[in-house]
């Protein structure tokens, strides 16, 4: 299939990258967002990744280390070149188109990655919505991180052409693509969706059935969950739970830098669905609580400036 035009639904952390990093591999790129406060909310994010992007690219130019692989390959790695790399950048930010119109975003598209809350009702209500906007010949993937894309699937006119495309975070230095196919995925899809990780610049991992948390999450998340018990729970502070991670493993993070990483929405929006977090006396509940706090006050990540730790420019 020939992809040119990819949509991407939802303008978050990890949606804003997805976009931008489309973008900048040369795909017609728009992000659909659900109001216009929403656009207020995507803009500063993209406004991050050029700046991002354009320090990466000139890092590079002096430190072996500065090297991220989204960005070029490493026989790439020419003065010339990267300051060539900078307009592409330049025209990736400028190329974005950000609507809250459905048929503007997907009455033509080719690929559509839907990046929205991490919430069953709310993906449920924007597959009903979107559907009459649908090209027959799209492939619509979800980035979903902990809910099957075979609970979707009946959703959408073509469950042959829907599976799930699921990215870590700061994808261009951690270029991982979980490709994972549902149980009426076509091969047909399940490769141009491969083909698309690898055309911008991610490698391809590929999950053969349906496993909650793929194969990152499934490792990653325990680890989270177990963090957040901990602090949570009085055990340890947030300090010295990422310290007895980072010095006893070697890790480059700890648990609570990941999860300014991940945002702390996204954290919550999980935390949520646990069944276990609607017994107030709960640990799981009391982990809602606190995250919810630390949301209201603003402190939502490194995106934000504050998450559990404070982050400056």
């Amino acid at each position: 299939m020939d992809i040119k035009k990819v949509t991407v639904a939802g303008g978050g952390v990890l949606g804003s990258q997805i976009a931008f990093q489309s973008a900048y591999c040369g795909y017609d790129v728009t992000i659909w967002l659900r109001s216009e406060a929403s656009i207020g909310r995507c803009q500063p994010k993209l406004d991050r990744l050029c700046e991002i992007y354009l320090q990466t690219l000139e890092a590079m130019k002096k430190d072996p280390k500065a090297y991220a692989y989204g960005l070029c390959a490493k026989d790439e790695v020419e003065a010339g070149h990267l300051d060539e790399l900078k307009q592409q950048v330049r025209h990736a930010y400028s190329s974005i188109n950000l609507t809250t119109s459905y048929e503007e975003a997907f009455g033509d598209a080719d690929f559509v990655i839907e990046a929205i809350a991490e919430n069953a009702e709310q993906k449920t209500a924007f597959y009903t919505t979107v559907v009459p906007y649908l090209p027959q010949k799209v492939i619509v993937v979800t980035n979903s991180s902990t809910l099957l894309p075979g609970q979707f699937a009946d959703l959408l006119p073509q469950p042959k052409q829907y599976l799930a495309l699921h990215f870590a975070n700061e994808i261009w230095k951690n270029p991982t693509a979980e490709v994972m196919r549902q149980a009426k995925t076509s091969d047909k899809a399940f490769e141009a969706t491969v083909a698309f990780a690898k055309s911008i610049r991610m490698v391809p991992l590929k999950v053969m059935k349906e496993q909650p948390g793929y194969l990152l999450n499934s490792m990653l998340v325990p680890l989270l969950n177990a963090a957040l018990s901990l602090w949570a729970g009085g055990v340890g502070s947030v300090e010295d739970i990422d310290a007895a991670w980072t010095m006893s493993t070697g890790a480059p993070a700890g648990p609570f830098r990941m999860l300014d990483i991940i945002g702390l929405t996204t954290a919550y929006n999980i935390m949520v669905m646990n069944p276990k977090a609607k017994d107030p006396a709960s640990l799981e509940a009391l982990i809602v609580k606190k995250l919810k706090a630390k949301i209201d006050a603003g402190e939502t990540g490194v995106s934000a400036g504050k998450g559990f730790y404070t982050y400056s420019e």
